[in-house]
């Protein structure tokens, strides 16, 4: 398994570098992996985003590369843990709770570009 997936600093770090593979005054913000400490990206999708990365960084009218990573299906279910710590720092009681989140589609983020190519899969086929 451990050559099928990407840790997260590396696939951050991938995209850090494929960005400044043609220009290195080339900046990069990714949004949308703050909260994940310990996730592992799949490894075939890594390198198929990084060439991605870099073909969008190879255009010379561009000056930042952008990655915002949002959920495929607009409505995730999560589980809510509400811990009880006294002051040992020891959980004495925990509540599970579940929640739905509602996320934005890809179109919040379009900002009126009209050039978007699809490489995505069918739901469910990836």
């Amino acid at each position: 398994m451990k050559l099928m997936h990407t840790k997260l600093p590396e696939f951050i770090a991938k995209m850090k570098k494929a960005v400044v593979k043609y220009f290195p005054d080339r900046g990069i913000e990714i949004r949308g992996l703050e909260n994940l400490q310990y996730a592992k990206m799949q490894s075939l999708r890594t390198g198929r985003i990084e060439e991605a990365v870099e073909e969008i960084a190879a255009k010379e009218n561009i000056s930042k590369v952008e990655i915002d990573v949002i959920p495929r299906i607009p409505e995730t279910m999560h589980t809510v843990l509400i811990k009880g710590v006294d002051k040992n720092g020891q959980t004495q009681k925990i509540i599970l709770e579940v929640i739905n989140i509602l996320h934005p589609t890809e179109e919040a983020l379009f900002d009126g570009c009209r050039e978007i190519e699809d490489r995505r899969p069918p739901v469910g086929l990836h």
